[in-house]
């Protein structure tokens, strides 16, 4: 007897009405149909347009509190990162380099994704515990700290947030895929023998570590090649 047999066998008998047969588009009867109200706490992405923001207001100041409690023991006191943990500031013109520092500052393409991470994950072991307006203060001080403001008195709000705009933003270019060759004649993918030369191995996943460690590791916030 299958294991979804079985299955249904012990739910019929706890008394949950079950289909008589699977795929006969009858339901199980489990769960339950979520409420606006769970819907809205999943319900909490943020667009480049604004669309999903929070109200709430936070300043540079009272960023750099919340950043100095919170944020400070893996990304360090100015966004530099501790040990193996991400940088936040800096790396302004190295994307070129082989190895690119990807910061807020240097990288990111939008104020959204920076409130957005930190509201939804943020701070490290303690997500979701922050206020609307910590949060707002939080993504001011990072914008401070890759000097986009420069004003420790400025104040980040829903109102003025779609204004601050990221040094990289630019370079972040629509998905054009579905206009390629391949998308555009449905032809099948190459499965073998898809290149010219031999392929080569450029570097191995345990030289290349770029897991966070303790505190005290040697290397860059960005990983270090040995």
């Amino acid at each position: 007897m299958s294991k979804f047999l079985k299955s249904l066998i012990v739910f019929s008998a706890l008394g949950f009405a079950v289909p008589a047969m699977a795929g006969d588009g009858e339901k199980f009867g489990l769960g339950r149909t979520a409420t606006p109200e769970e819907v809205a706490a999943w319900d909490i992405d943020v667009r480049p347009d604004g669309l999903g923001l929070p109200e709430g207001h936070g300043t540079v100041a009272e960023g750099e509190v919340l950043f100095t409690d919170n944020c400070a023991a893996c990304h360090g006191d100015f966004g530099e990162g501790v040990g193996r943990w991400p940088v936040l500031a800096g790396g302004q013109g190295t994307l070129k380099d082989d190895r690119p520092e990807k910061t807020v500052g240097s990288y990111w393409p939008y104020l959204s994704t920076v409130y957005d991470y930190v509201r939804r994950a943020m701070p490290f072991g303690n997500a979701r515990s922050m206020t609307n307006d910590e949060i707002y203060a939080l993504t001011a001080y990072i914008l401070y700290l890759n000097d986009i403001v420069t004003d420790e008195d400025f104040e980040l709000s829903k109102e003025n947030f779609t204004s601050i705009h990221l040094p990289n933003e630019a370079n972040f270019i629509e998905d054009g895929r579905a206009e390629e060759p391949f998308n555009e004649t449905k032809a099948e993918p190459c499965m073998s023998n898809c290149k010219d030369s031999a392929v080569e191995i450029t570097m191995r996943a345990r030289i290349l570590d770029v897991t966070p460690g303790r505190a005290d590791d040697e290397g860059a916030g960005a990983g270090s090649v040995d």
